[in-house]
């Protein structure tokens, strides 16, 4: 980043081909687009780490290309988070740690994503995973219908994760549902993203937002705009927040991202400019 922000901005991933020749440059070569990518922005959703680990030589790699005060956000590798008992998953945690030690502080906050059919009744399991991980920053993501319903459950498990500090990330999938669902992006999206209730917390120095919207930005604002507001807000008070901009397919994302920059911008016009990657690069939204 050319200046420090006071907020994290980001994507899912920074490996999206569809940016080259826009956000990216033209002649991106293989394995360059993390270094483009730290250059505009100061987080990353760690989406990657949720479907495999990477090897060892890769986070290397990642490690040489990002910069101190970059912050991963690494999700929980799914056989941990959706497979079993999560205190039977300590030890295989520790081990997902130790592979991304030599990124240091740049792994904040650690990202628990769990499935929808972890509910109420397993709320011993997450306490005592939290314990476990106690000496890091953490942010969870719940799905079970039960923790959106503004009964005992979601009072058992807010009261959970503000006693520790941990974050409950704010997921907002409404743009994206809003869509009529005649593009095949959209359908997919619409067939793997949740569609639950917006909770927009902070349980910590640092909200944790997703905003899942649709290809049309314009469309998009509408949705955005009461963001840019709440996120304001936070700055204002001091805080810290993370926010991470989706599209369909994320073909638009780095737009999306540049766009809520933009329109934060005039809420707090003493924010700078973000620097893209490509001095040439077409105007937010436009690529």
């Amino acid at each position: 980043m050319p200046q420090r922000l006071p907020y994290r901005l980001g994507c899912p991933s920074w490996n999206e081909p569809a940016w080259r020749g826009g956000f990216y440059p033209a002649d991106l070569r293989q394995g360059e687009s993390l270094g483009h990518y730290v250059r505009a922005f100061n987080a990353v959703e760690g989406n990657t780490t949720f479907h495999a680990r990477p090897a060892v030589a890769t986070v290397q790699r990642w490690a040489e290309a990002m910069p101190e005060d970059f912050r991963f956000c690494a999700k929980l590798p799914r056989d941990i988070s959706h497979e079993g008992d999560l205190r039977e998953r300590l030890q295989a945690t520790q081990d997902f740690l130790a592979l991304l030690a030599p990124l240091g502080a740049r792994v904040a906050p650690l990202w628990l994503q769990l499935p929808a059919g972890f509910g109420p009744e397993r709320l011993d399991e997450l306490e005592a995973w939290l314990e476990h991980v106690a000496a890091r920053e953490v942010a969870v993501e719940v799905r079970h219908p039960a923790f959106f319903a503004r009964g005992t459950e979601e009072r058992a498990l807010n009261r959970l994760l503000h006693a520790r500090g941990v974050e409950r990330i704010c997921l907002d999938s409404r743009a994206l549902f809003a869509c009529a669902a005649d593009d095949p992006a959209v359908r997919h999206a619409q067939s793997k993203k949740p569609r639950l209730p917006v909770r927009a917390t902070a349980f910590s120095s640092s909200p944790q937002v997703r905003f899942i919207g649709g290809p049309d930005l314009e469309a998009n604002q509408g949705w955005l705009l009461p963001w840019v507001e709440r996120v304001a807000g936070w700055i204002e008070r001091g805080l810290a927040p993370y926010v991470f901009l989706h599209t369909p397919d994320n073909r638009l994302a780095a737009g999306q991202a540049l766009r809520f920059h933009a329109l934060l911008r005039e809420r707090l016009p003493d924010l700078p400019e973000l620097r893209t990657p490509v001095a040439d690069a077409p105007q937010p939204g436009l690529f």
